[in-house]
């Protein structure tokens, strides 16, 4: 006899969207992250995971949950990966065969999590979930996991000030210009109001560094038995003082 997984139950067409649904509808504004980005979102009240390069936001989900035992798990990852909790191919939560009673129960080695029942005997009062639980929910989701997280610099040609963005803020392979500045705003507020170029060539600022013919290279430099870091692409801000004339007016 076994219980079958909680989330089959469910009407998934209606109740739910699965991960692949997701990342077909999703623009090409979706945001991706680097793992130091999500590692700071660390507390009950600014909680974030990822699992199967996916970035959740579970904040509101600590705050339904707040105080109860099911939520000790997910706080003690947050900022960390879980994706060894689930199945990836069935994108469920793991399940086994429990070896005394045969009955297919969740995987919470950490302890019961939300929208789970760790069941490991046949009961009466079992009842499968009646929601879409909070790993299908798309309203936790926040974006993206990079692929490959890249150095590069910006250089402020107005005032000189050049600004590496390496080992503490990686850029992801996935950023378009725009979402590049986005990150640059920290170390200079106006920095919509530049032209971006790239040996002298203005940057398309809805395609990325690669699409904008600026590749990474650091594999061939180890290949050639270079430091990795031994040309770091520099991408130029030309202030816009027209542009940010016309925004004033």
């Amino acid at each position: 006899m076994s219980f079958v997984s909680q989330s089959c139950l469910l009407e998934e067409k209606d109740i739910c969207r699965t991960s692949k649904d997701f990342t077909d509808d999703v623009s090409k504004a979706v945001k991706y992250f680097l793992p130091t980005e999500i590692a700071v979102h660390n507390t009950e009240i600014d909680c974030w995971i990822s699992y199967h390069d996916v970035v959740y936001d579970l904040t509101d989900l600590c705050k339904i949950w707040a105080n109860k035992r099911e939520i000790k798990p997910i706080l003690a990852y947050a900022g960390k990966d879980i994706s060894h909790w689930f199945d990836h191919e069935k994108n469920d939560i793991k399940h086994y065969i429990h070896p005394v009673t045969g009955v297919l129960v969740p995987y919470c080695p950490h302890g019961p999590i939300p929208d789970v029942t760790p069941s490991v005997v046949p009961c009466n009062t079992w009842r499968p979930l009646d929601k879409c639980p909070w790993w299908l929910d798309e309203k936790y989701k926040k974006g993206y996991l990079t692929k490959n997280a890249r150095p590069c610099r910006i250089l402020n040609v107005l005032v000189g000030v050049q600004v590496i963005i390496m080992n503490f803020a990686k850029v992801c392979e996935e950023d378009s210009i725009r979402r590049i500045q986005e990150r640059a705003l920290i170390y200079n507020e106006n920095g919509k109001s530049y032209t971006w170029k790239f040996e002298g060539k203005d940057l398309n600022i809805d395609l990325t560094l690669t699409e904008n013919g600026i590749p990474d290279e650091r594999d061939r430099f180890v290949a050639c038995g270079l430091p990795e870091d031994y040309y770091i692409p520099c991408l130029m801000c030309y202030y816009n003082e027209k542009s940010n004339n016309n925004t004033d007016e």
